[in-house]
């Protein structure tokens, strides 16, 4: 029987938020993340006591205040996300080798056949070992819903979600006997894929929630709907999908950026600061087995003017040095003739390859053992590429703030790239 998981990180924004600042937004049981007071932010999450008041992700900060003015407000603290993300996901590579990423927040787990591996317990109580698991190295809580398929996994996890008053535990498993009496106690809108435009056409027959739709003659369906839209609303009404988990969804592009506090008119500050967005970008690389060939800077300044340059090299890259070296070329060519403060800085890798092994890097490299290439070529020796994998052993195995990027060093000019304004 298929046994698919959706692990959901409880208000994941709200949880690092707090992990980060525990003297403030830890200290505040009604807390907003998105911006500051006063500013021109929206809600990207809220704590569940302050969603009482009214408050939803997507509102304006201005709004958000009105319905719950005692609320503390803090900005999305971005890096650290990224990077709690990726410490859950490490956690949950351990259970299975298919887990798909479906945002920075949520993950697909298809543990199919592995009853073996585990001994045959329930499937609750495996489940209940990787909620325990993922808390116990990252500090995070997540609920999980399980399923046959993935439409039911994540309507289960948001069943799982231990809300106050919901007597919900964290974990809530839905079987392929039991699905349609499930299906049975939501609403249209609660399902993926049923929006706010189909749910008003909806409505307008009388279909609101998802019993009515089985209940419904599907030719009556078909007359109302279409016969397209009738299809596929009376199949997400069954709990029927046929996506399967895809453990490496091919990426385009991996990135780093960072919204400063404050804007940066200090060009050694801002160089700094490049250089921390550029070891972590190279790190996600490596972490997704795969080297690049294409390297983008991207800053922009107080009037929200937008530059980008982009520097393609002859070989893939992967190591914190190379990427480091090409990100601070590109910086200074952008900022040759354009010095104003910078609010925003960004490096972006692409053109992707996928990782060799020590064997081929030995073969590649041609034997050079030593610190060969500069910024201005982007060459990549063995020494740095088996430099930046200690560094990521020692990171999985202490945490992500184990190891930091030193200062960078003043960097010749390159080849240049192609200016983008915009």
């Amino acid at each position: 029987m298929p046994r698919i998981l959706l692990v959901d990180a409880d208000a994941f924004f709200v949880a690092v938020a707090r992990a980060v600042d525990p003297a403030g937004a830890g200290a505040s049981s009604l807390l907003i993340v998105g911006g500051r007071p006063g500013s021109r932010g929206v809600v990207c999450s809220a704590s569940y006591e302050t969603r009482a008041f009214g408050v939803r992700s997507g509102m304006p900060i201005s709004q958000a205040l009105r319905l719950c003015p005692a609320a503390t407000c803090v900005p999305v603290p971005r890096t650290a996300c990224a990077d709690t993300s990726r410490a859950i996901r490490r956690v949950l590579d351990n259970f299975t080798p298919l887990v798909e990423g479906a945002s920075i927040d949520e993950w697909y787990l298809d543990l199919s056949g592995t009853e073996a591996l585990y001994h045959h317990e329930p499937i609750v109580e495996t489940a209940r070992r990787i909620r325990d698991e993922v808390f116990a190295q990252t500090g995070m809580r997540v609920s999980i819903g399980v399923g046959p398929n993935k439409l039911v996994a994540k309507l289960a996890a948001e069943r799982a979600k231990p809300k106050p008053g919901s007597g919900a535990t964290g974990v809530h498993v839905v079987d392929e006997v039991g699905v349609e009496a499930f299906m049975r106690t939501l609403a249209l809108g609660d399902i993926p894929g049923i929006g706010p435009k189909l749910q008003e056409k909806l409505a307008g027959v009388g279909l609101v929630a998802v019993r009515d739709v089985l209940e419904t003659d599907p030719a009556s369906l078909a007359r109302w709907l279409g016969r397209e839209t009738a299809y596929r609303v009376l199949r997400k009404a069954r709990g029927e999908s046929d996506s399967a988990v895809e453990p490496r969804t091919p990426a385009k592009q991996v990135s780093r950026e960072e919204t400063f506090d404050r804007d940066i008119a200090d060009a050694r500050a801002l160089r700094r600061e490049l250089q921390i967005l550029a070891h972590r970008v190279a790190a996600d690389l490596r972490g997704d087995h795969l080297e690049a060939r294409t390297i983008t800077v991207k800053v922009r300044d107080q009037r929200f003017t937008t530059r980008t340059m982009s520097r393609t090299v002859e070989a893939p890259v992967s190591s914190d040095a190379a990427i480091a070296a090409a990100a601070q070329d590109l910086l200074s060519a952008l900022r040759k003739d354009w010095s104003a403060p910078v609010r925003l800085a960004g490096v972006a890798l692409s053109n992707f390859t996928p990782a060799r092994d020590a064997e081929q890097l030995g073969i590649f490299d041609g034997g050079r053992g030593g610190n060969e290439g500069s910024a201005g070529d982007s060459r990549e020796s063995l020494r740095d590429r088996e430099l930046s994998r200690a560094v990521d052993r020692v990171r999985e195995k202490f945490g992500d703030a184990a190891i930091r990027a030193g200062a960078p060093r003043a960097a010749p000019l390159g080849e240049k790239g192609a200016r983008k304004p915009r």
